[in-house]
């Protein structure tokens, strides 16, 4: 549409893939954020309102945890039973037996646990799962009512790619680690503390042995995760080059097959897939080191363990079924300590993603609507400018002391060299940008006055970059005006000259347009858009560069149906074909942010200034480009 915003790329900011869950997995290095405790308890409020449900939560963890924590205590007891009572037998002690009604009485209490441990981790799965979709059921409205108060200025400046992945990447990793990190950390903690008192309990000897095993799994989950991380880090960046270039080959298919250059583009492909392969590799490698090892370790300590078990079993020391449980514990007493270390990793994503979502709740919005706004019911289009002064960066004046009067049905044409403020002038208009001074009058009314919805409906706009939505050529045309009926959107195809082309597709005004609407013409493309502002019935209309994409036949066609648009309207013509500018009650020629001249066609060309230049360059260019054919 204009020369005045900057060219945008759709960013790729996928956040790679994210384990949630424990054990000896090592996951994606955490991003970190800036502001950790900051964005941590903004993040806290979002959960105040379900803190009865939060504190369910860690009961019902708490107790799930503490019931499988015991049963292989309480099953060493029954193991004890069995192995004494076989010893005593096997010794031909008289009277001696298993006791059996024991050890019955042990396996129910044990099925009871058991059920009772998943009984209450459902539980808190299932409330967790309830709070974490309706915080980041809120958290969305809010981040979607912000993005509909935020002014035209920030998605100027903003790539549309890093939006999208703060509303949905960001927002699905908050999802994701409420409702299963945050459970497996309350339950890591609580099984850590929990084992290590139950292997005091026990035995501190043998705890004491269990300990020597800790330090080397420490230092061998640190080494290999700082080796590990920086091929991790190679690995997403050779991903996102990799995803770059498919989605540039991809957009500009046809001009790499008209030039040739699949093997270039081939190559170039296979290059990053070779990086990302040999990254890839060596980080899963690396890590995947971290689980036989831990075993390895792992299996010393449980030697150790038995070795000095058994021995403290025949000077009956310990019974066989605490050695048992022991030997239980100590298996399960790394696995909390990796699971605490990968989940607090999570964790820091998680604010990290958190902190990009509030950046958006944070950013400036447009200015308030009045209290008492101005209704215009029937809008005449009389427009006045006065004064008017505006820059796009402080210190960078755009406009300077713009002043400008259009009568109602005027057509006035604003031309000008790229750069010289064309389209800023409607983006003022509309208010998309808040003027820095002066003011904008609609019938004699401030537009600061007027509610932006009100002041925008009374607006009709075609511009430059088409913009069709994925749905049928009806629906895309009557989405100028609410409630439009059929006859009038076909109406308003007539009338663009756009209802021949429809009636040729396949399935005509029903015709589904894809998500690009690539499935019609660049210049059938703008036929829609012009019937789209035609069924408005705007008070105003723009047309910004509006016949720049079709053929110089059906700009003829279009140039007379705008004509007849035109009448009793008030009309903004941004052209950089001069062309289409002749028929217009005024032309202003801007420069630098000022309007250096301004009167009709034939008297900016008696004048002999800017526009005459203008003028004549362009058309001394066609001429000669016809006599070179």
């Amino acid at each position: 549409m204009s020369e005045d915003r900057q060219g945008r790329k759709l960013a790729y900011s996928g956040h790679g893939r994210r384990h949630f869950g424990g054990g000896h997995h090592m996951t994606m290095p955490a991003e970190k954020a800036k502001d950790f405790r900051g964005t941590l308890r903004r993040l806290v409020i979002y959960l105040k309102p379900h803190r009865l449900k939060l504190l369910a939560v860690l009961a019902a963890a708490v107790l799930s945890t503490v019931f499988s924590i015991v049963i292989p205590k309480i099953l060493g007891t029954a193991t004890t039973e069995l192995f004494e009572g076989t010893m005593l037998k096997m010794r031909g002690v008289p009277g001696a037996a298993i006791d059996l009604a024991y050890i019955s009485h042990v396996l129910l209490i044990l099925a009871i646990l058991y059920g009772l441990s998943f009984l209450f981790s459902y539980v808190q799965q299932i409330i967790m799962a309830g709070v974490s979709q309706n915080t980041v059921y809120q958290m969305r409205r809010d981040v979607d009512e912000k993005l509909a108060r935020l002014p035209l200025k920030f998605y100027d400046s903003q790539p549309y790619g890093e939006i999208l992945s703060r509303v949905t990447n960001d927002i699905d990793v908050i999802s994701s680690t409420l409702q299963q990190s945050i459970t497996q950390l309350i339950t890591a903690v609580i099984s850590m503390v929990g084992v290590v008192i139950m292997m005091l309990i026990i035995s501190p000897f043998l705890t004491l042995i269990a300990m020597v095993t800790l330090p080397f799994s420490l230092l061998v989950t640190v080494g290999i995760a700082k080796r590990s991380q920086r091929y991790f880090t190679r690995q997403q960046k050779e991903l996102g080059l990799l995803n770059g270039h498919v989605e540039e080959i991809y957009g500009g298919h046809s001009t790499v097959k008209a030039f040739g250059r699949e093997r270039e583009a081939i190559k170039k492909f296979n290059e990053i897939n070779e990086r990302l392969y040999e990254a890839g590799w060596r980080a899963q490698f690396i890590s995947g080191i971290i689980m036989p090892l831990m075993f390895f370790i792992g299996n010393i300590g449980y030697v150790l363990i038995s070795v000095a078990g058994g021995i403290m079993v025949a000077w009956r020391s310990i019974p066989i079924g605490d050695v048992q449980a022991f030997l239980q514990y100590s298996r399960h007493f790394t696995h909390p300590i990796t699971q605490t270390a990968s989940i607090i990793n999570i964790i820091q994503s998680t604010v990290a993603a958190a902190e990009r979502v509030f950046a958006i709740l944070d950013e400036t919005e447009e200015s308030p609507e009045r209290a008492d706004p101005v209704i215009i019911s029937r809008p005449k289009g009389e427009v006045r400018l006065e004064h008017v002064r505006f820059s796009y960066q402080a210190g960078i004046p755009l406009l300077e002391d713009l002043n400008l009067e259009v009568k109602r049905g005027q057509t006035v044409a604003i031309v000008g060299p790229t750069g010289a403020g064309k389209t800023t002038l409607v983006n003022l208009l509309l208010r998309f940008y808040e003027i820095a001074g002066g003011k904008i009058t609609i019938d004699g009314v401030d537009i600061r006055d007027l509610r932006r919805g009100d002041l925008r409906s009374m607006f009709g706009m075609v511009l430059q970059d088409t913009w069709l939505f994925n749905g049928t050529i009806k629906d895309n045309i009557a989405y100028g005006r609410e409630g439009a009926t059929e006859e009038e959107v076909i109406r308003a195809a007539r009338a663009a000259h756009a209802d021949h082309f429809i009636r040729t597709l396949p399935e005509g005004y029903n015709t589904v347009l894809n998500e690009e609407a690539s499935n019609i013409s660049q210049g059938q493309k703008q036929l829609l858009t012009i019937a789209r502002a035609i069924i408005a019935n705007p008070a105003i209309l723009i047309l910004d560069e509006a016949t720049s994409s079709v053929d110089t036949r059906t700009e003829v066609h279009i140039q007379k149906a705008m004509a007849a648009l035109r009448q009793g309207r008030t009309s903004f013509i941004i052209a950089h074909r001069l062309s289409t500018t002749r028929s217009a009650d005024l032309i202003l020629v801007m420069d630098n942010g000022r309007v250096v001249e301004k009167g009709t066609h034939e008297e900016l060309l008696a004048r002999n200034g800017v526009y005459a230049d203008l003028y004549n360059s362009q058309f001394s260019a066609a001429r000669l480009d016809n006599e070179a054919v």
